[in-house]
């Protein structure tokens, strides 16, 4: 037996190729009508019905969303500050009390819960009345 006499035990399958005359009439074997007899029958996904379902985001109703200021007690820059450093956003991160979102560092408020027996500089930060109010109190200053 030589390379050239070899042959296969079975036989390439060959692809039926319909709806080119012949005895497969009208529909050419494929049903009836539909996204399912088209050549290339593609399928489109099932996600789409749900995409479409959703209603889209437009109008009056659904303004912007901005991130809110993260809140920081006088009890967290009592347990955290020592005399005369200063609060702000960057050392907020530096000291771990807070991280920065997307990069960026948050908008922070300080709110007064708890008290205070240090003399602060807050900066670059938004204070409520109360805060204030015990901050200068105790002889810091808001900036």
């Amino acid at each position: 037996m030589q390379l050239h006499e070899l042959k296969r035990k079975n036989k390439n399958k060959t692809k039926k190729i319909i709806g080119r005359g012949g005895k497969r009439g009208t529909t050419s074997g494929r049903g009836t009508k539909g996204q399912k007899a088209r050549a290339g029958r593609k399928l489109h996904p099932e996600i789409r019905d749900m995409i479409k379902k959703i209603p889209k985001l437009r109008g009056y109703r659904f303004g912007t969303v901005e991130p809110k200021a993260f809140p920081l007690n006088l009890y967290m820059i009592e347990r955290t500050y020592s005399a005369g450093e200063t609060v702000s956003p960057q050392t907020l991160v530096l000291k771990k009390v807070m991280t920065k979102s997307g990069g960026k560092f948050p908008e922070v408020k300080v709110l007064g819960s708890g008290s205070l027996t240090k003399k602060i500089i807050v900066a670059g930060c938004e204070v409520s009345a109360s805060a204030r109010e015990k901050i200068e109190k105790v002889g810091g200053e808001i900036k």
